[in-house]
Parts: structure tokens; sequence; C-alpha cells
């Protein structure tokens, strides 16, 4: 399994950072080589991506959500990834952005890109265009602000298929905090 952890500070408020987040079908927009998602639910999104070349289609569900604090996810379909994403206040207009994605490379590129750090160079460009989206508009172009609590430690979702159950959920590392808090320094 592979990890990336990347961080951003932004020069908007932690709730401007956040709301910003939830809205999942503008990633495009700041992340490189996510072509669409589709939001199915409030819990459920359907991704395509395109990545080195490598094209994936797969649906995430969040396993826990809390606002201005925390988003953590992982797939359902049997591709290999998880992650969570923090929002930190350095002060009142300024947030810390952190990323862990944790995920498997399946095909030779993956795995070649993975050994050379591209998907750590990825996120890191990804958090920088979220830097400079957000910071542009200076204001969220929509929120979700519901309150998803973790499932208790050592259990399954539920709605997680044959495949991506064997993937831990970093959301649930840190029993004191429902999950891991980043402690990557800024970029």
């Amino acid at each position: 399994m592979t990890t990336v952890q990347e961080s951003i500070d932004v020069a908007v408020p932690v709730s401007t950072a956040y709301n910003q987040w939830t809205q999942f079908e503008t990633f495009p927009q700041f992340m490189g080589g996510v072509e669409s998602i589709t939001q199915a639910s409030d819990t459920r999104s359907h991704w395509v991506t395109k990545i080195g070349g490598v094209e994936r289609e797969f649906d995430t569900e969040i396993t826990e959500q809390h606002p201005d604090e925390r988003i953590a996810w992982k797939s359902v379909d049997g591709k290999s990834h998880a992650g969570v994403v923090t929002f930190h206040r350095i002060d009142d207009t300024t947030s810390r952005v952190a990323v862990q994605l944790d995920w498997h490379p399946e095909t030779f590129t993956e795995k070649v890109g993975s050994a050379v750090n591209a998907d750590n160079r990825q996120v890191k460009s990804d958090l920088q265009r979220f830097k400079d989206f957000i910071e542009s508009t200076s204001t969220e172009t929509g929120s979700w602000r519901g309150d998803i609590d973790a499932p208790p430690s050592g259990t399954a979702s539920g709605s997680a298929t044959a495949g991506a159950a064997d993937l831990s959920d970093p959301s649930l590392d840190d029993p004191e905090s429902g999950g891991p808090r980043a402690t990557v320094a800024p970029s």
C-alpha cells in the first residue's frame, strides 16, 4: 500500500475551506486527472479519473465527516483506496488542509508512478490548485454541513464490498479522535 500525506495553508477561514471541500462535483476544477464526480447521495459518489494514461471509475463512501474538522472516505467497489482530509484553524482567516491518501497501485504505470512519488506530486499540485481556487473566489461554491460518525472500531460500514474490505479505513487509525490528525508540515 502507498500512503501520500500533504498539507497546505490557505488564506480563508476553516469553514470556507471545509465547505468547498464538501462540493465534490467541483473537484475537476482543481484536481488534475479527475474527469468527473457524480454525487449519488450524501455519503456516496462516483468518480471518473484519468491519471498518467490510466482510466478508472470507482465509487466511494464517506465513512466519517465532521464540519470544519474532517472528511474520511473509502472505495466501495473493489478499488483499493481510502483517505482523510482534515481542516485546521490557524487563525480567523487562515486554515491548514491536510490530506492522507492510502491506495494500492494496480497497473505497471501506477506502480512506477508511486515508486517515483508521482502520486505525492499530484496531491501536492492538487492542493496548490485548491488554494488558488478558494483564495481567488474567497467564498465556497456551496456546502454540506452534515455530520457522519465513524463506524465502531473494527467494524465495516456495512456497504463495503469484497476487495475494499481488506483496506483499513485511515479515519479509524486513532481511537482517541476517530482518525488520524495529519502532522505534515505546511508546504
